[in-house]
């Protein structure tokens, strides 16, 4: 009897090693067919950028192609949401951000997919602060040089002054909206269908302050069409070292930057997750990827899935605060 149990024991065993040996050379294998790169923004923006220039770089070591795919609307949701319901294969992954995976799921009533049960992180790619910016002909006019200068008047004429942001529920609305938490100030919010619209708003008089992505408004600070109050983020950029944090110009608690980093499905096996991470950190340590990484303002390293991880589960509880404070909501 002792001796039948062991060989159905052994049996047992055997046949568990054949069934995962095909498995561990499948992930050994991997990548054996193209893997797509869903981007759940228009083509053109900075996400789609980098993700067409990292694609580039890691397709001679990983011997397939990485074909980016466009996927926009929601916010970015209906392109997180494909990626999240796909194969855990390492064969479908999204180039998620700030909003899909920390925004959204506080300021939508309900979203299709969970930013941290339903993806495997991958790798940071870029953090990039926002800007607080003026007219500088409007900065003149009404006597702001600083954040205080403009919490000053704000406070003094209580309803003159209106913010201008790329749209309900994006960064920059919400960064004004701690703002005017954070200092008890009142600006009436006008959003418009993007970043853009939004920028050229501003340098035409129409609204008087706003929160711009750096990378977007280092040009215009440069130029001299845009002026830079302080940067949103705990620790001054290299882009902009002159111009302080909203901390340090003397609004507490204030720590928001915007970011994307690539994810996969979850339960994607860890051996293709750290095949994955491996070859796109080695791609974002090139000296070509750090000068672009750094013109878009980004002090980022692409630290571990973890760390990628971690901040996900940090953001999510300080953008729902925000939202929470600030009423904000998206239908």
């Amino acid at each position: 009897m002792n001796r039948r149990r062991a060989l159905l024991a052994g049996g047992a065993m055997v046949a568990a090693a054949c069934l995962s040996a095909p498995a561990a050379a499948q992930d050994a294998a991997y990548p054996t067919r193209p893997i797509r790169f869903v981007v759940p923004y228009p083509p053109g923006g900075p996400l789609d950028i980098m993700a067409r220039a990292l694609a580039e770089k890691i397709r001679p070591t990983l011997g397939q192609p990485v074909v980016v795919e466009n996927r926009p609307g929601a916010g970015g949701n209906i392109g997180a949401d494909l990626v999240a319901k796909s194969a855990p294969d390492g064969y479908t992954l999204v180039m998620g951000a700030v909003a899909t995976h920390a925004i959204n799921p506080a300021l939508f009533p309900s979203i299709p997919y969970d930013p941290v049960k339903d993806f495997a992180p991958i790798v940071l790619v870029a953090s990039v602060p926002n800007v607080l910016v003026m007219n500088p002909a409007t900065a003149a006019r009404l006597g702001i040089q600083t954040v205080q200068d403009l919490i000053g008047y704000a406070r003094r004429n209580p309803g003159r002054l209106n913010m201008g942001s790329g749209g309900n529920g994006s960064a920059g609305h919400l960064a004004g909206e701690l703002l005017k938490t954070r200092a008890g100030v009142f600006a009436a919010h006008i959003p418009y269908a993007g970043a853009t619209p939004a920028q050229v708003a501003l340098m035409s008089g129409q609204t008087d302050f706003m929160f711009d992505n750096l990378a977007a408004a280092s040009p215009l600070i440069a130029a001299g069409k845009l002026k830079a109050l302080a940067v949103t983020t705990a620790a001054r950029s290299r882009l902009l070292p002159e111009v302080p944090t909203m901390m340090q110009a003397g609004v507490p608690d204030f720590d928001l930057g915007t970011w994307f980093g690539i994810f996969a499905p979850a339960h994607t096996p860890e051996a293709v997750v750290q095949k994955l991470h491996n070859e796109y950190a080695r791609a974002l340590g090139g000296a070509d990827m750090r000068r672009r990484l750094a013109d878009m303002g980004s002090d980022a390293e692409p630290g571990t899935p973890a760390s990628l991880a971690a901040l996900v589960q940090s953001d999510l509880r300080k953008y729902a605060e925000i939202v929470r404070i600030s009423g904000a909501k998206l239908n």
